[in-house]
């Protein structure tokens, strides 16, 4: 029974992050839904109407003790804030980018985003890197000498994609609350900004909220379910399959993102962005592997030593001599022979 039902969890958690890491891969389609509205202006509805619905999410689920702690330590309201701030650029950019017809080069950055999180690691954290590590980020910096003569350019979007995004990662690393929760906090920060913003645009005449029809203003209200419902698959993935999957299956968003620009929004793909892409896929193999391999051999070592202490505690305990062997001889029947 058991068994069973950790079968269910694993599966109901893989399609939970199957659904995330999809959104999150098919939401090129939605961004261009909302023009004539521009970049800043999406990224600040986003903003605006994302707190809307994480706060109505908390409500439901009576989730508001985590707010009084976090009162209480201004180091994390600090962080938050700073997170906050990476993840507006990392939002407003990706909007940019599309709407500027710009997809690929765009999932071009959550591809190399594990590679820059990697060697984040070694100059800030100071860990240290597996020889298939060190390889995967070697390729991984031809690729971008290779992607930037194709563009004639450094791919700065790519970049500022993933630098942003792994910054944003290790923030939330240390700060260490729950998704919804940091959702909440770090769209509180940026609510009023984001508010202040659109009451200008609307006092200029320059909004597109209310200008374009009621169609128009429901799409830009259902930023907030964007925003926030693959992150609620996310939350409900993480806890039901393991890490190592989870790794997988980010590969999924940057994925769909390349198809659509090529095969959906036509962008132009020469010979050497499909070696530069080359490269980063090659990358990313690589750092696949070393995972799974790092994974495989770590799996097998608990095994061992748990079967070492399983044996351990089975092995019965030395039985006693018998005590006949401790006593002096018996004396003889025929004593004097």
């Amino acid at each position: 029974m058991k068994t069973e039902v950790e079968g269910s969890e694993s599966r109901a958690g893989l399609l939970y992050g199957i659904g995330a890491y999809g959104m999150w891969g098919l939401v090129p389609l939605f961004w261009p839904l909302l023009k004539p509205a521009g970049a800043v202006e999406i990224l600040a509805h986003r903003m605006t109407w994302s707190l809307v619905v994480v706060g109505l999410a908390l409500l439901v689920l009576r989730r508001w003790g985590w707010v009084r702690d976090l009162l209480r330590a201004p180091r994390k309201l600090g962080l938050l804030a700073l997170a906050a701030a990476v993840i507006t650029v990392n939002w407003g950019l990706y909007i940019w980018a599309v709407n500027s017809g710009q997809v690929v080069e765009a999932s071009l950055g959550y591809f190399i985003n594990p590679l820059v999180t990697i060697a984040m690691g070694v100059l800030l954290l100071k860990e240290r890197l597996r020889p298939a590590q060190w390889a995967a980020v070697g390729i991984g910096f031809a690729a971008v000498l290779v992607l930037s003569v194709g563009y004639g350019r450094l791919p700065w979007i790519s970049l500022t994609l993933a630098f942003s995004f792994a910054i944003y990662g290790l923030i939330k690393k240390k700060v260490n609350i729950g998704g919804l929760e940091s959702l909440a906090a770090e769209t509180a920060l940026q609510f009023l900004p984001a508010l202040g913003y659109l009451i200008w645009l609307g006092s200029t005449g320059n909004a597109t909220f209310g200008a374009e029809g009621g169609g128009h203003m429901a799409l830009l209200a259902a930023t907030g379910i964007v925003t926030a419902a693959p992150l609620v698959c996310f939350g409900a993935a993480a806890i039901r399959v393991p890490l190592s999957t989870l790794g997988l299956l980010q590969y999924l968003a940057p994925v769909f993102q390349f198809g659509l620009g090529v095969v959906y929004f036509h962008e132009a793909m020469p010979p050497e962005r499909w070696a530069g892409f080359s490269l980063v896929w090659l990358a990313l193999t690589v750092l696949t592997w070393d995972a799974l391999s790092t994974a495989r051999r770590t799996r097998a070592e608990a095994a061992r030593l748990a079967e070492a202490a399983r044996l351990a505690e089975q092995e019965p305990a030395p039985t006693p001599e018998p005590a006949s062997e401790h006593l002096p001889a018996a004396p003889s029947a025929q004593p004097g022979r």
